[in-house]
């Protein structure tokens, strides 16, 4: 597993896996971990095993299914075991594999970081994946862009969170929290909000 890491811990350390279809070096992924970095967290992020072997031979892989995914996160978990405070999550997929991981064992770190959470596929409301919500019982942070095709302002105005879960809104943001020109926002504005908003949540 290669790790790719930024910055040191003086805040803690945040472990990040990719989405779906994008590596963990993607744009993204690498502003984030940048970002995060610049506010006093070491940020480690890493590929999933299809991941790894798409970036080996250039052919394209779907997910592999979620108990190998899970176990992936898990083993990474392991193979870091930083001495400070850790967070767990990543970009759509990854935070919600992330998310299922904390959802199986609570004291595997200390919060949770959801950027774009993938509430349902897109067009398709009614399969939510939110069914083991209530078994993580520890900090965690949804930064949602507002019009997500994944799941955005209207779908969560009708959800019930759990109690230890908080929302962040990126302005008329996207599945990458990015928001459309005639909104007058910005994507480094709302990228930035949103990593003000880690840092407030967990430091």
């Amino acid at each position: 597993m290669t790790l790719l890491r930024n910055g040191t811990a003086l805040n803690g350390t945040i472990l990040l896996a990719h989405g779906a279809g994008a590596p963990a070096d993607s744009p993204f992924m690498e502003a984030f971990a940048e970002g995060l970095a610049k506010r006093g967290y070491e940020v480690l992020r890493f590929n999933f095993p299809y991941m790894e072997k798409r970036q080996e031979d250039g052919k394209k892989r779907p997910p592999d299914r979620a108990p190998k995914l899970v176990e992936a996160f898990r083993q990474t978990i392991e193979e870091i075991r930083p001495d400070g405070p850790l967070l767990i999550g990543g970009k759509s997929m990854g935070g919600r594999i992330a998310s299922m991981v904390a959802a199986e064992d609570n004291s595997i770190c200390n919060g949770l970081v959801c950027l774009g959470y993938p509430f349902h596929p897109p067009g398709k409301p009614e399969k939510l994946r939110t069914d083991h919500f209530p078994k993580i019982n520890l900090p965690t942070l949804i930064l949602q862009g507002e019009r997500d095709a994944f799941g955005g302002k209207a779908l969560l105005d009708t959800l019930q969170l759990p109690e230890s879960f908080s929302l962040h809104w990126a302005p008329d943001g996207n599945h990458d929290l990015t928001p459309r020109k005639a909104s007058g926002q910005t994507a480094e504005g709302n990228w930035n909000g949103a990593m003000d908003k880690i840092v407030a949540t967990f430091s």
